[in-house]
């Protein structure tokens, strides 16, 4: 997750489904079976295979995730880095590798945590918002489903006084006008944190893409590299 900006579904049936939220509470426990999980699958809206890359930018900022042929054990399983370098005005601001699980049989994604590094002339400063799920009392939360829905509302992150992020869909049939493309039927999804209750981070997902907007950072490529 990015932090310099504020730090990217409920399953739709099967055995990783999530119950019904009662008082508009988000979703903090996943009946998966962690077994079942690790680097096979193909989610639509957050693609993880090796090489894929997304480019955006908004003025002086920009942001490039990559995914990661490198993979780490985390809580038990095994999962997929993906890069995530901000730069502002040329320079490197934060550098962090997301670690994320797959289910093959739902394309739930799920989010392990994260190593941060964060920059300031050149050099490493700080790793604020780090965390791993099995640590401290850290706990894998949901990404992105293979099948999201309107009004879900779910924990992404579960790491007490660190990171709790959570998100709600908002809309699953948006437009977005980036320099990539055109892109319909776009996910919009709105980022919270009881950690920052006055916070608020827009993100829309495209399918066969991935996000295609953060805010005001808007997709200019997309692709292998």
């Amino acid at each position: 997750m990015r932090h310099t900006w504020l730090a990217v579904a409920l399953l739709a049936s099967g055995a990783g489904a999530l119950s019904p939220q009662a008082r508009g509470d988000f979703q903090a426990t996943f009946p998966v079976d962690k077994k079942t999980l690790g680097i096979k699958g193909s989610n639509p809206y957050f693609n993880l295979t090796p090489g894929y890359r997304l480019f955006y930018r908004h003025g002086n900022e920009t942001d490039t995730l990559t995914v990661l042929a490198e993979t780490r054990f985390i809580d038990g399983v095994e999962t997929r880095a993906i890069e995530d370098r901000e730069t502002r005005n040329g320079a490197l601001i934060e550098l962090t590798r997301d670690y994320y699980a797959i289910d093959p049989a739902t394309n739930d994604v799920y989010y392990f945590g994260e190593d941060v590094d964060v920059y300031r002339n050149g050099k490493v400063v700080g790793h604020e918002g780090s965390w791993l799920s099995g640590v401290k009392g850290a706990k894998f939360g949901l990404m992105m489903p293979g099948r999201p829905k309107r009004g879900q509302r779910f924990y992404q992150e579960q790491a007490p006084g660190v990171g709790m992020d959570r998100a709600e869909i908002v809309s699953v049939d948006e437009k977005v006008v980036t320099p990539a493309g055109t892109f319909d039927h776009c996910i919009h999804v709105v980022e919270t944190s009881p950690l920052e209750p006055a916070a608020k981070d827009h993100k829309w997902y495209a399918a066969g893409i991935g996000q295609v907007r953060d805010e005001d950072l808007l997709l200019v490529a997309h692709g292998a590299r």
